[in-house]
């Protein structure tokens, strides 16, 4: 390919079939960036796109992938302030509207404007470089560790949990799930001084990494007492972990769903539901507020996502790397793509 610079991307064509690309380099638009790749971390919503598990509207193939990541500002577009390039940042995932009420109100992850997120509906970051709308950037301290960065996204998501639950200092607190989600989520819930922190989970070997992450004990499912907690964080996404998640809050708790549950997922009881006066949340994303509080967190040193790292690859290697995410060893945990 010939007539200027280009660029690699992983571009999954369909369902179980990708390759990686050379194509032009993208150039910014009106209102858009250039950013340079640092890293980028793959999640089992990645698999699902590569898989053909993802609800259908919430993909559109071809797609080049990767919405958790971290990179450099390299050129802006016609209307952008040139002074970002060789800025630092992360960007928010949802092109919201801006001006639908939702977004007005504050609330950019659920933009009626119709769904579009980088990395499933729009080029994602499993490239050397990606367009995003200057609006959507978040910039982050000179001198940024851009690998631990790239777990922004679903920092910002904790973000939102934390900010529906209404964490009070002194509260029982319990986290189901000790994947990525969790193990922010307990970082971020130490924070608050809880009087006890529980992270819940099968798997004995994960459930134990968040000791490291400020929990005061790591259970199983079973050793986990009914009604005990004020506030239940559920991060797992498990077929049964929302209805297990309401047993777990104490009659008048807060419980916030944060997992993704696929089709055939438990439902909820409704009279324990009723009877127990329970406050129930759900997050989907985050919202613009959410990421401000996760850039912040991160900047400040108070959540260092650096630690859930295990293993990086790069491009040509995506095959390999997808294979890891989602499996059962527990010494694996964010497996990043470094172009």
């Amino acid at each position: 390919m010939t007539g200027g610079p280009t660029d690699r991307a992983v571009l999954v064509e369909r369902p179980g079939a990708h390759r990686l690309v050379t194509r032009p380099r993208p150039e910014p638009g009106p209102g858009e960036v250039l950013v340079r790749v640092a890293a980028a971390g793959i999640c089992l919503s990645d698999r699902e796109v590569y898989e053909g598990r993802r609800a259908p509207g919430y993909v559109r193939y071809p797609v080049v992938p990767g919405h958790e990541w971290s990179g450099t500002v390299e050129a802006v577009g016609p209307g952008v302030d040139p002074g970002l390039a060789g800025r630092p940042c992360v960007a928010e995932g949802f092109r919201s509207c801006g001006t639908c009420e939702r977004c007005r109100y504050g609330e950019t992850s659920l933009c009626t404007a119709g769904y579009a997120e980088t990395g499933f509906t729009e080029p994602g970051a499993f490239a050397d470089r990606l367009l995003v709308p200057a609006r959507l950037l978040h910039l982050l301290p000179d001198g940024s560790d851009l690998r631990a960065a790239a777990l922004l996204e679903p920092a910002a998501v904790v973000a939102a949990a934390v900010r529906a639950g209404g964490p009070r200092p002194g509260e029982r607190i319990a986290v189901v799930g000790a994947g990525t989600l969790g193990l922010l989520a307990t970082r971020w819930l130490a924070a608050h001084s809880p009087a006890e922190l529980a992270v819940i989970d099968p798997r004995a070997a994960r459930a134990a990494r968040a000791l490291d992450f400020g929990a005061s004990a790591a259970l199983a499912p079973g050793e986990a007492a009914p009604g005990a907690f004020d506030l239940v964080v559920e991060t797992a996404g498990a077929p049964g972990t929302a209805a297990s998640s309401c047993l777990l809050a104490r009659r008048g708790g807060r419980v916030v769903l944060t997992g993704m549950f696929a089709e055939g997922a438990t439902g909820i009881d409704p009279v324990h539901l009723s009877v127990s006066q329970l406050e129930l949340r759900s997050v989907f994303g985050a919202s613009s507020a959410a990421w401000a509080d996760a850039v912040r967190a991160f900047a400040t040193g108070l959540l260092d996502p650096a630690p859930l790292v295990t293993h990086e690859f790069p491009l040509e290697r995506f095959a390999e790397a997808l294979a890891l995410v989602g499996g059962d060893d527990p010494t694996v945990g964010k497996v990043l793509l470094r172009p």
